[in-house]
């Protein structure tokens, strides 16, 4: 007499459904948003906060050095920069000069940039003098020809004055924006599509809602708002980042995303010929037509030329750069804003729009605004996660990892994801490998603990 084998019990389980394919997205949207957003979260507001302040810069400087920065009194005719170089030079006879940034404005100092001896990363003396009487206003350590103040702040957002750890923090948190945006706002539309009035979306009505359904819609709506804001300023910030923009290194930039340089090749020194001075070169540079603030660099040996750039930050843009044969006065190479390449230019753009220096103060108050307004956003999505969390004291109801409900194409596509996101983010790709391994590590523990 014959009988059905009995199946076991754990292979007679039905294994879970396959989620449809309307809901993948939504479903490593609603993974990306919501555990990422947890992790990145406070190291999105402390940049948010130093960004806050270190975009209102110009400000400070004015306020702290403005003995330094201005003359007290507009004269009529201004004094050669070479007398004003030999007043830096006699107050410090140890150092060297290293290059000289022209007035900016009628009111405005000469600094006279000098190299001073010391180790390796010293930083720069600064000396300002004043253009109209040849007297020096005051003097600072300066790095790249920024300020104290300017330096202390770039750093305090940058990597919050601990070196290359913090950078990993600001950059870590900035690639992870562009996902967690996209996750969110993926979320809200999927919820949203059935609304018929685009006002319902864009601004949803919360008179009938309490609670934790008020709370999202105010957060859905308020990150539709500002998703755009927050993905240039993160997207901005990355391409002046270490490793994710750093790596597009002038010298081998096949994409052409960093703006072109000077090549500077030496010329033959003539026997017997003495190079020009400072203020010859700097006639040169202004009837090729560089004006505003200009960076002039002396040969730093013989036979090689001088340089003169524009330093004006702001619109209509002024990139323009010459190289000076140092004893014939031509312009032996010159780059200007056609030069850069779309990209670079996206880049020269996005860099003063970053740092608030594109449109002046509008563009200070725009970045204010999108700071304050994540910073609340992170506000009420944590208060959404702590009044509505599913996974407090209840392991079994943490969902399984997205790697193990995705199969055939979509599992596909999201290793594609990874990968490329890896290559053009790599913060990005090595953190998302650690959050993959710790969700299977909370998955396997769920599964010993039911």
């Amino acid at each position: 007499m014959s009988s059905t084998p009995t199946v076991p019990a754990h292979r007679a389980t039905r294994p879970s459904p396959r989620p449809r394919r309307g809901t993948v997205l939504q479903l490593v949207a609603r993974r990306l948003h919501f555990l990422a957003g947890i992790v990145v979260a406070p190291f999105l507001a402390v940049l948010c906060l130093t960004g806050l302040v270190y975009v209102f810069s110009p400000q400070i400087h004015d306020s702290l050095y403005r003995s330094d920065l201005y003359v007290n009194q507009v004269g009529e005719v201004r004094r050669p920069l070479a007398e004003q170089v030999r007043s830096a030079l006699t107050a410090h006879p140890e150092a060297t000069l290293k290059s000289v940034l022209t007035p900016p404005a009628a009111d405005r100092t000469t600094r006279v940039v000098l190299t001073v001896p010391g180790p390796a990363g010293t930083p720069d003396r600064t000396v300002f003098v004043d253009p109209y009487t040849g007297l020096i206003n005051g003097e600072l350590s300066t790095v790249e020809n920024r300020l104290p103040a300017n330096t202390w702040l770039r750093r305090l957002h940058g990597n919050l004055q601990l070196g290359v750890p913090g950078r990993l923090y600001a950059e870590l948190a900035a690639s992870w924006v562009p996902l967690v945006a996209a996750g969110g706002l993926v979320l809200w539309l999927a919820r949203t599509r059935r609304k018929r009035r685009l006002r319902d979306v864009l601004l949803p009505s919360t008179r009938d809602q309490t609670g934790w359904a008020r709370l999202r819609a105010i957060h859905g709506a308020g990150g539709l708002w500002l998703t755009a804001g927050l993905v240039l300023v993160a997207l901005t910030g990355l391409a002046m980042s270490q490793f994710a923009g750093g790596r597009a290194d002038p010298a081998a930039d096949p994409i052409h995303l960093r703006a072109p340089v000077l090549a500077a090749a030496p010329v033959p020194v003539p026997p017997g010929g003495g190079p020009i001075g400072l203020d010859r070169a700097w006639a040169v540079a202004s009837t090729a037509g560089l004006d505003g603030e200009l960076a002039l660099v002396p040969p730093p040996a013989p036979g090689a030329p001088f340089t003169v750039t524009e330093l004006a930050e702001g619109l209509p843009i002024h990139r323009s750069a010459v190289a000076i044969d140092p004893y014939t006065a031509e312009i032996t190479e010159r780059i200007g804003w056609s030069d850069y390449s779309p990209l670079a230019k996206l880049t020269a753009l996005g860099t003063q729009f970053h740092t608030g220096t594109l449109f002046g103060l509008a563009n200070q108050i725009l970045l204010a605004l999108v700071a304050v307004a994540t910073l609340v956003l992170l506000a009420l999505g944590y208060r959404m996660w702590w009044i509505h969390n599913p996974y407090r004291g209840r392991w079994a109801s943490l969902p399984r990892p997205v790697w193990r409900q995705l199969a055939g194409g979509p599992l596909t596509v999201v290793l594609l994801g990874i990968a490329v996101l890896a290559w053009v983010l790599p913060l990005v790709g090595a953190s998302l490998l650690v959050f993959l391994a710790v969700d299977a590590m909370l998955s396997r523990f769920k599964r010993r603990t039911a």
